[in-house]
Order: structure tokens, then C-alpha cells, then sequence
């Protein structure tokens, strides 16, 4: 049988001769990399659906004070009953809050989460129904209390980042600074959107679409099993954080810095309204995205300093804008640019939390911090609100300078890192 000798119609194939010679096929280049570090964290798989469930979530932790006291205030005529109730249910989660990420880390963020968000949703909604129908005052209190088993779902994100990209501390800085500036987004976000939902609907419609959205956003962001960080095995588990050689100390520095921001927030309301404080949260969003697109610290104790050291030379723009003019706009860019120095902190702080944490206890330490940090706000907001009322208004802001020079002196003198 004669051989056939007409040319191959593939490509890849050539004859030479009576031989066959099969060429290998050349590979598809690869699609480069995202060169943007956000968008890179974003390719992540899995990332994008729970990051939008989280956002979802975390939107209404910006709205939920608002709604309170507008709510509770319009209904029964008492700005001092508002601010009580809201201060029982910070004093609440300060309690409750670490047992929950406790539970997070040893049963799981799906488990626990879920069953806790909806207690705290049937807390919002108790809370609307008592303002509602006039339930005498105590129900008031015992309601928003409930709300304090709200899990930290900055924290549980975090702890997915820390997760996915352990060993890669670049990526880390990164999807920590993206996690603080969507902190700041949603917290200058929120309060707005719960004025404009009380004033154009009706005033319980801040609370009602805050725990629609809660709900719903930790329903969507449980859901994303395959990025959710394994449960550490009981034979494993390590002692408290709040054991760990120099977690005191940086705790501390939160709290310090919780102060910052609860001053900062009262003196500005009393001295020219709320609106004026998102430009202290827009600058500090953008300074948190510009921060996560640099290198990560090789010496983050270093880095911590020099970011509280900023942070407190940068609160003193407010104090000398009001001292030297009445000046709205002038006070407007003084806040602006105050707010570029909390991401940065807030970043540092955050990433050496997670390197001072014992394994298997991440959600625990960050709330830890968080809690320091709600503990602070509560404080600096006494005591600025005491320094306007005593003082007045331009001596008020010497609070937050005072407190961010606090939290520098105790990160120096206590704040260690391990080595690795």
C-alpha cells in the first residue's frame, strides 16, 4: 500500500522525509498579573463575594446610633434618654463582644455569626416597635442592648485576609488598609444615609433598613465557605491575647486613640455641626488606599510610632485653625488633613495586632481592639464634651491632640514585637 504522502492540514505537524514530526504546541500567554495591589487582592477567588457581603454588613454599624437617637429622640422629646440608651448598648458590646469573636473563632464565622447577627437584628426591631408604641423606658435600653451581639464583621474579614495570604505579609498591607478605608466609607456614609431615611420616610426607618442589611450582608458573607479561616483544633488553642507580651500596652494605644476620635467628633458637632466631620473620614479613607499601595514596614513598631507621631502632630491642625480665625473652610482643611493620619495608624495598629495574636484566636484579638477603641470613643466624647461645656469650644480640641500624644507615649514605652 502506497504510503500518502500529502501534507499534514495541522500546524503542528510537518513531514520530512518518510518521518512524521509532530512540533509542540506553543502555550497561550498567560494573562499578566493586575499591576494595581487592589485590584490584585480582589482577584483573589472568593474575595469579591464575601467582600461585598461584609460591606453590605458593615454599612449599618454607621447608622445605627443615628437612627437610635433620632428615633427615640423625636418620640419622646429627650436628647438625654437618646444618649443613654445609646451609651448602654456601647457599654453592652464592650462586654460582649469579645465573648462573640471568642465563639467565632472556636465554632467558626458561618456558625456563630449567622445566629448572632439575628439576635441583634431582633434587637433593633424590638427597639423600633418599643419607640413605637411607647413601651415605657426601660424597654428601651434592654433592647439596644441586645444589639451588642453584633459580630465584628471587620474583624472576620480581616481574619479571611490574614487566611488567604499568610506569608505574604505585601498582600496583608494591602487588604488591611482596604479593610480601614472601607471602615471610613462606611462610617461617613452611614450617618448620612440614616438622616435622609428618617427624615424622608418616616423616623424608624433608619433602625428598620440597618437591620435589613445587616442581616442580609452576613447572610451573603457567611455563605463564602471556601475562604472562611478552619477552626484551630482544641489541642492547639493558646491562651488569651490579651496575654501576649505587649498586647496591653498596644490595647491601650487603642484606647488612647478611641479618644482621639470621640473628642475630636463632640468638639466639632458643638462647634460648626456634623456634616463638616466626613471630610475627617474622606481624608483618612484616602489616606488608608494610598497607604495600602506602599511597602509594607520591615519594622512595624518603627512605623507604629511615626504614625502616631504624625496622627498627633496633624490633630493640632484643628486647634490652630480655630485659635487663629473663625474660619469654617479653614477648619474644614484642617480636618481634611487631621483625617490622613488614622488610616495609617489604624493599618499599623491592626497589622500588629494580628503578628501579637496567638494562633486561632484572630477574631478575639481584633475585637479586642476594637472594644479598646469603642472604650476610648466613649471617653474622649466625655471629656471633650465636658472641655466645650467648661472651657469652650476652641480649647475643646486640645483633647485629641493630648490623646494621640497619650497613645505615642504608652506604644513606645510598652509596645514590643516578637521576633519571627
Amino acid at each position: 500500500m502506497p504510503y500518502d504522502r500529502t501534507p499534514p492540514t495541522d500546524p503542528m505537524l510537518t513531514v520530512s522525509g518518510d518521518l512524521l514530526i509532530i512540533a509542540p504546541r506553543t502555550p497561550a500567554p498567560a494573562r499578566p498579573a493586575p499591576t494595581n495591589p487592589y485590584r490584585r487582592l480582589l482577584a483573589t477567588p472568593g474575595a469579591r463575594a464575601f467582600t461585598a457581603g461584609n460591606l453590605l454588613a458593615r454599612l449599618p454599624m454607621g447608622m445605627f446610633s443615628v437612627s437610635a437617637v433620632i428615633m427615640i429622640a423625636g418620640a419622646r422629646g429627650s436628647y438625654a434618654l437618646a444618649g443613654a440608651v445609646t451609651a448602654t448598648g456601647l457599654g453592652a458590646t464592650a462586654v460582649v463582644a469579645p465573648w462573640t469573636a471568642r465563639l467565632v473563632d472556636r465554632y467558626g464565622q458561618a456558625r456563630v455569626a449567622v445566629p448572632a447577627t439575628a439576635i441583634a437584628a431582633l434587637g433593633s426591631l424590638a427597639l423600633l416597635l418599643c419607640v413605637h408604641y411607647g413601651a415605657p423606658a426601660w424597654t428601651l435600653f434592654a433592647s439596644y442592648a441586645a444589639t451588642a451581639t453584633t459580630p465584628n464583621t471587620g474583624g472576620m474579614s480581616r481574619a479571611r485576609w490574614a487566611h488567604l495570604h499568610r506569608g505574604d505579609p505585601a498582600a496583608l498591607h494591602t487588604a488591611n488598609s482596604f479593610e480601614q478605608a472601607a471602615d471610613e466609607l462606611c462610617f461617613m456614609l452611614g450617618p448620612a444615609l440614616a438622616a435622609l431615611l428618617c427624615a424622608a420616610l418616616f423616623p424608624e426607618a433608619g433602625t428598620l433598613v440597618g437591620a435589613v442589611l445587616l442581616m442580609t450582608g452576613v447572610l451573603i458573607f457567611a455563605a463564602q465557605r471556601a475562604t472562611e479561616p478552619p477552626v484551630a483544633p482544641r489541642t492547639t488553642r493558646t491562651g488569651s491575647p490579651f496575654r501576649t507580651p505587649g498586647m496591653p500596652a498596644l490595647l491601650a494605644a487603642f484606647l488612647a486613640t478611641g479618644a482621639v476620635f470621640g473628642a475630636m467628633e463632640v468638639v466639632t458637632i458643638a462647634h460648626a455641626g456634623g456634616a463638616i466631620l466626613a471630610l475627617q473620614a474622606a481624608g483618612s479613607c484616602v489616606a488608608g488606599l494610598l497607604y495600602g499601595s506602599l511597602r509594607p514596614a520591615a519594622d512595624i513598631r518603627h512605623r507604629l510610632l511615626g504614625c502616631l507621631a504624625g496622627m498627633t502632630a496633624l490633630m493640632s491642625l484643628p486647634l490652630l485653625a480655630t485659635s487663629a480665625t473663625d474660619s469654617l473652610p479653614a477648619l474644614a482643611g484642617a480636618l481634611l488633613l487631621a483625617g490622613a493620619a488614622t488610616a495609617p495608624t489604624m493599618v499599623t495598629g491592626m497589622t500588629l495586632v494580628q503578628r501579637l495574636t496567638p494562633e486561632g484566636r484572630l477574631n478575639e484579638g481584633m475585637t479586642l481592639a476594637v472594644t479598646a477603641m469603642l472604650g476610648g470613643i466613649a471617653a474622649g466624647s466625655a471629656t471633650g464634651g465636658w472641655m466645650v461645656e467648661h472651657t469652650g469650644q476652641t480649647t475643646g480640641y486640645a483633647v485629641p491632640v493630648c490623646a494621640a500624644g497619650l497613645a505615642l507615649v504608652i506604644a513606645a514605652a510598652g509596645v514590643r514585637v516578637p521576633r519571627a
